[in-house]
């Protein structure tokens, strides 16, 4: 009997220490690859993280991420994140998102978000307005000298549909596009006239319902723009990212 005992605590003992060096590989693993993952990320996205932003893909790696600012086919047809490719949120904006993308999945488990734009340093801000300010496109950009917008708050998301390959879905304008037929005020007359199709229509508003779930409020004028506060709230509770 005394040999049974010492045999099983002899067994158990190795098992132990199996499990302990499983788990401890297991731990060096997760903190090489998160370094590999810092170590991957621009100066802009590493100043982000820093800050206490988060990276959306890292929170939710069902979300898709595609940076239009990032390339030149944009509303201001220029590059304006030279290095940033990443896209980051205030914690509370990304839990927010993270409750829209569920409620997604809950609804049309076929479909996914996919961002455009996310967190917007104010430097970037500045340069998109130097772009803009002496053209017709400069109402739709938020001149830095007063304040900036959502986005320079990390609580604001450019944002749409699409397939879980990444494939957008019909919202009846392309995003960025700047113009009635990207406004959400009169959607059925723009059905009715033929400028966006019935289900261009419908696609929005499966995504404001998805957003509101989450907690954000639409812009009228760009069916892609929800903010998760108004401005008042944002400069009087939030810090603006430099």
């Amino acid at each position: 009997m005394l040999k049974f005992h010492r045999f099983h605590r002899q067994k158990w003992g190795r098992a132990v220490a199996s499990f302990a060096f499983f788990s401890l590989f297991c731990c060096l693993v997760a903190v090489q690859s998160s370094q590999a993952l810092t170590t991957k990320r621009s100066a802009t996205a590493q100043q982000l993280a820093r800050q206490g932003y988060q990276q959306v893909q890292q929170c939710d790696p069902t979300i898709h991420v595609s940076l239009m600012y990032a390339r030149p086919d944009n509303f201001c047809g220029v590059v304006l994140y030279n290095d940033l490719r990443e896209a980051f949120l205030h914690p509370e904006a990304m839990k927010a998102l993270q409750k829209a993308q569920s409620y997604l999945k809950q609804l049309r488990p076929d479909l996914s978000l996919k961002v455009y734009d996310a967190a917007r340093p104010m430097h970037i801000q500045q340069r998109m307005w130097d772009e803009v300010k002496h053209t017709s496109k400069a109402i739709y950009v938020s001149n830095p000298a007063h304040g900036g917008g959502m986005h320079n708050y990390g609580m604001a998301v450019d944002i749409t549909l699409c397939t879980l390959k990444g494939d957008t879905l019909d919202m009846g304008t392309k995003i960025d596009y700047m113009g009635k037929a990207a406004h959400i005020d009169h959607e059925a007359a723009l059905v009715s006239a033929h400028i966006i199709s019935p289900e261009a229509r419908r696609n929005r508003q499966l995504l404001r319902k998805v957003m509101r779930h989450g907690g954000f409020i639409p812009l009228r004028t760009e069916w892609w723009h929800f903010n998760k506060c108004s401005r008042a709230v944002a400069k009087k509770y939030y810090k603006v990212i430099p």
